[in-house]
């Protein structure tokens, strides 16, 4: 029976107007989806329906308020915040953030509810009262006012009095994100430009939650813009000095807009968001498809310059690539379909992009290429060049120095393998951004002069209704607090238990002997109640209390933190909650930054299941396609030692493996399984079709697809370098690593593999008779 890479190879070349139809038809069907995609602006999208550390973070919002926000930082050249002209401005700008779509909330240090004693009464009104004599004494008692409250020192000034912020809460209605987050950030942005004109000696910085859902689309749009068109015109360059030929390089241009179309299409068409991650999608497709294109043309030219005429050159060109290449993209495919195990859905969207992609291209490169390539001139490009001299000297000093390179790779292999536990788990939330992005640079001063981005959120419940009263519960939640403000990590805490104490004293007269707990349950309900009362709209505590007042907000805002450090300091705090309370019945800590730190550890347990997953399916697959066990798990090593070799040197350089590089693995496996099936199809071609012997089956693999596969590792490092570029880490870092482990992998597959080959292989090419000279074109 004829084999089915055979039928293919002529279907193909006499068929090739069906080929182009059948091409189309898929394009087109898939582009339609194109128009369904769009930029998610939500951090959310990070984390699936039912993350626990996601709904817990949700359910605090609901029991409370929601916590996104704008924070409007506002530094004067002169550092004093304190003057008539700057409270001014600030009083004027808080005004004006009421008019932030969607906003709930404006706090500043002048609308700042303060309250103190008017005789029997308690009086509460802003701060910095409107119309108020702003002379040096009443600015001298506003300082003092400001310094000394517990809830806007380190939030809302800072502590020396140089740096303010304007924060606004706002309530997402969440029926179009797309427009909702980029309307709110919009008009924050035209505010401090509005301030930057109005006062020049004024530096503005704008963060936040928002500013941080906005980071994202922005990011993705960055590299979609920079990265995509970068890839594709380095590509196409490259390509074509390889190539030498202009209607090769026109076919695989198309090959490649083919495949990514087709990939985005599905997107659409499954309703996946474009993310940093998922936007990188059409960058990696066209490696890919280039790698396979690389084959295809490579071998057009081996067998024309070996006299066959245009045709039957195609035609062998599909014969003998068609299940290398068919059997390289299933296996890439299900190395990026692995990514669907993640606990990141970026990463699915990602891992399910480039799968569509890889076998779209699998079609384009096998069939429409050879197609189109029958429709054009083809020039035979006669001599091998020098290229084809150094892959054979190369061949032979693998060939003689097998043994020295199968121990010397191995100490190699052993050595960078034995750095993995170098690597710690550990992420930096707020340094997925880079510097030239403008949250980043804005976040990080405000941490180092203001309050922090990170922080912990707690919802502290005292198990009945009004039980926040209690002064047992109370003396709890206020030791808890100052436990926290002892840590060297802590910025601010912000707890009910501080508005208390001033209530306390203020109905004392102002006596600073009574900035204490409440001892009666009683008198703590009615201070709280009286001073909800005197709260202008917008002011209210909602943002501390429940409705029925049994539990209470306490939020803890941090340094910048690294996961490890972060998740340290909340055990910190749950072993003192454990040897030091009763009363309290708190729920885990959240916050944006606290669900980040958890779903790297939650995704590394995912991702370790996908990939032992798509590991059994490839082996067994390879197993199947050389109908040979021992092969099949000879070629585990290649294709394991890369990733492991990887991850090795990134302990001696780095050290930290974040979110970004859970996956990396997954990406590589079938990227790298690529180089193996190629290298092993040819040496077992020669093998069993040729008779050759060991050594010149690796001669013969050298020769065949040596230029190929340096010429597509070269392709894929420099593809995957230029996502490296990405100002959002989650990119740059996943390519650079990927980049490293595709040069391990050719390494491997040029020196380690057939030194193994040769060995296992001794007995049996002692056995056979040695066959110098070509293979016989149309026979390979």
């Amino acid at each position: 029976m004829e084999k089915w890479e055979n039928r293919l190879a002529v279907w193909v070349v006499q068929k090739r107007w069906l080929v182009i139809v059948v091409a189309l038809i898929i394009i087109l069907t898939a582009a339609s989806g194109i128009k369904n995609l769009y930029f998610t602006n939500n951090f959310r999208v990070f984390f699936s329906e039912d993350n626990p550390n996601r709904l817990a973070y949700e359910a605090l919002e609901n029991t409370y308020t929601k916590d996104d926000n704008i924070l409007i930082v506002l530094a004067p050249d002169d550092r004093q915040i304190f003057t008539k002209d700057n409270l001014k401005l600030i009083s004027r700008f808080t005004d004006k953030a009421w008019g932030v779509p969607f906003s709930t909330r404006v706090d500043s240090i002048t609308n700042f509810q303060h309250s103190y004693a008017n005789g029997d009464d308690l009086s509460v009104h802003d701060l910095v009262k409107k119309g108020q004599a702003l002379d040096e004494q009443s600015l001298r008692k506003i300082q003092e006012i400001a310094l000394d409250e517990p809830l806007l020192f380190k939030r809302l000034i800072s502590e020396d009095a140089a740096v303010t912020g304007i924060n606004i809460t706002v309530q997402m209605p969440r029926k179009n994100e797309i427009e909702e987050i980029p309307a709110a950030v919009k008009f924050a942005r035209s505010m401090a430009d509005e301030i930057r004109k109005e006062r020049p000696d004024v530096e503005v910085y704008l963060t936040g939650t928002l500013l941080l859902n906005n980071a994202f689309p922005e990011s993705s749009q960055r590299d979609m813009k920079k990265l995509v068109p970068l890839s594709f015109a380095i590509m196409l360059i490259l390509l074509a000095v390889i190539v030498g030929r202009f209607w090769g390089t026109l076919s695989t241009f198309l090959v490649i807009v083919s495949s990514i179309v087709v990939a985005m299409g599905t997107a659409g068409h499954l309703g996946f968001p474009l993310s940093p991650p998922s936007a990188l999608s059409p960058s990696i497709i066209l490696t890919v498809a280039i790698a396979n294109c690389v084959h295809i043309l490579g071998s057009i030219n081996f067998a024309m310059r070996r006299g066959l005429v245009r045709e039957k050159a195609l035609q062998e060109s599909v014969r003998i690539n068609a299940q290398p290449i068919l059997l390289a993209c299933v296996t890439t495919a299900i190395g990026f379909l692995s990514m669907n195990f993640s606990d990141v859905p970026p990463f699915n969207h990602l891992g399910t992009i480039v799968g569509v992609g890889v076998l779209a291209s699998c079609y384009m490169s096998l069939c429409l290429l050879p197609a189109m390539m029958s429709l054009f001139p083809l020039r035979v490009q006669t001599g091998e060049g020098r290229g084809a001299h150094l892959i054979e000297k190369l061949a032979d000093l693998v060939v003689r120095r097998r043994v020295s390179l199968l121990w010397t790779t191995t100490m190699i292999v052993v050595l960078l393998i034995g750095n993995i536990p170098r690597n710690e788990l550990n992420d930096t939330f707020l340094h997925y951004f880079d510097d030239s992005i403008q949250f980043r640079v804005d976040s990080d001063y405000t941490t180092k002069n203001l309050t922090g981005l990170y922080y912990l959120g707690y919802s502290v419940e005292s198990g009945e209704s009004g039980g926040i009263h209690n002064p047992r519960f109370l003396s709890e939640l206020e030791a808890f607090s100052q436990w926290f403000r002892q840590q060297p990590e802590t910025i601010h805490v912000s707890s009910i238990t501080d508005i208390l104490k001033r209530l306390n004293k203020n109905m004392h007269g102002d006596n600073p002997n009574e900035y204490r707990i409440p001892g009666d349950r009683d008198m703590a309900a009615q201070y709280i109640l009286l001073f909800e009362m005197s709260l202008p709209y917008g002011l209210d505590l909602n943002n501390q209390l429940n409705v029925d007042k049994s539990s209470t907000r306490m939020t803890v805002s941090v340094k910048t933190l690294s996961s490890k450090q972060l998740l340290a300091l909340e055990k910190r705090a749950n072993d003192w909650l454990g040897k030091n309370t009763s009363n309290l019945k708190i729920t885990q800590a959240t916050g944006t930054n606290v669900v980040f730190a958890k779903l790297g550890m939650r995704n590394i347990k995912s991702m370790l299941l996908g990939t032992t997953v798509a590991l059994l399916i490839i082996s067994f697959l390879l197993m199947l396609a050389f109908r040979s066990v021992k092969i099949g798990l000879i070629s585990l090593i290649p294709n394991l030692v890369p990733a492991a070799m990887g991850f090795g040197l990134w302990g001696i350089l780095v050290g930290q493996i974040g979110l970004s590089l859970s996956v990396v693995m997954a990406i590589t496996m079938g990227i790298v399984v690529d180089d193996t099936v190629h290298f092993l199809s040819k040496y077992l071609r020669a093998r069993r079709e040729q008779n050759f012997n060991s050594e010149d089956a690796i001669r013969y693999a050298f020769k065949m697809v040596g230029p190929a596969l340096i010429i597509t590792s070269f392709l894929l490092v420099i593809g995957f370098s230029i996502l490296a570029t990405s100002s959002f880490y989650l990119n740059s870092g996943m390519g650079l690593l990927t980049a490293i482990v595709i040069v391990f992998a050719l390494l491997a597959d040029l020196l380690l593999l057939p030194a193994i080959l040769m060995k296992i292989e001794e007995r049996k090419s002692e056995n056979t008779v040695s066959d110098h000279g070509d293979p016989v074109p149309g026979t390979v």
